[in-house]
């Protein structure tokens, strides 16, 4: 059984930088993808970054590409999202989640909506950017 737990959210101003991590337990498989999404009140769920634990693609969302970066150790057990230069909008409650990733898929198709296909959650941790 999959768990993952998430942590590093909290307070900070826009320009600022913020570390989220996502520890996961239970890892079985070669090839996981690993996101983080978040949904922000009044707005639905939105994937913003995703990582294959086997392969090391790498997906972001056009509203964070050039300001946050995903990676992944212990194959997949730490996934970390750096959040540089960060912005009003991105204020919301941040989930990790996981599936089992199949190569006949890609990391933009099962990552780039609300994250349906994902079978596992963190119960999320909360960022808000504000002055």
């Amino acid at each position: 059984e999959v768990q993952l737990v998430e942590s590093g959210g909290g307070s900070v101003q826009p320009g600022g930088s913020l570390r989220l991590s996502c520890d996961a337990s239970g890892l079985i498989f070669d090839d996981y993808a690993i996101g983080w999404f978040r949904q922000a009140p009044g707005k639905s769920r939105e994937g913003v970054a995703c990582v294959s634990t086997g392969q090391g693609t790498i997906y972001y969302s056009d509203s964070v590409k050039d300001r946050f970066t995903i990676s992944s150790r212990m194959r997949g057990r730490r996934v970390e999202l750096k959040m540089n230069n960060v912005k009003p909008d991105d204020t919301a409650v941040y989930f990790c989640a996981a599936r089992l990733f199949s190569r006949r898929r890609t990391i933009m198709s099962v990552c780039s909506g609300s994250g349906s296909e994902f079978d596992v959650w963190g119960r999320g941790t909360q960022v808000s950017v504000s002055t």
